[in-house]
């Protein structure tokens, strides 16, 4: 692997494929002591994200599926 002059390397395929980055993928180069590692960014969690985690298995419902769907359908 070699260094290019804007400071960047390619991962090669299998590697990207075994742990699993793809393209456009965010990553963190993080240095642990005289090694380099490239790990996947955390990604920050959005305020919607938060809002549906907090809402998540409160609904109830005597309704199917079928039945909300029509519902909403105005059938």
């Amino acid at each position: 692997m070699r260094l290019n002059s804007k400071g960047q390397v390619t991962i090669p395929a299998e590697l990207r494929h075994r742990f699993g980055f793809v393209e456009g993928d965010e990553v963190d180069v993080i240095a642990d002591g005289d090694t380099l590692r490239i790990v996947h960014t955390v990604p920050a969690v959005s305020r919607g994200e938060r809002m549906v985690a907090r809402m998540r298995g409160r609904a109830t419902t005597a309704y199917t599926t079928d039945e909300l769907m029509k519902l909403l359908r105005d059938e």
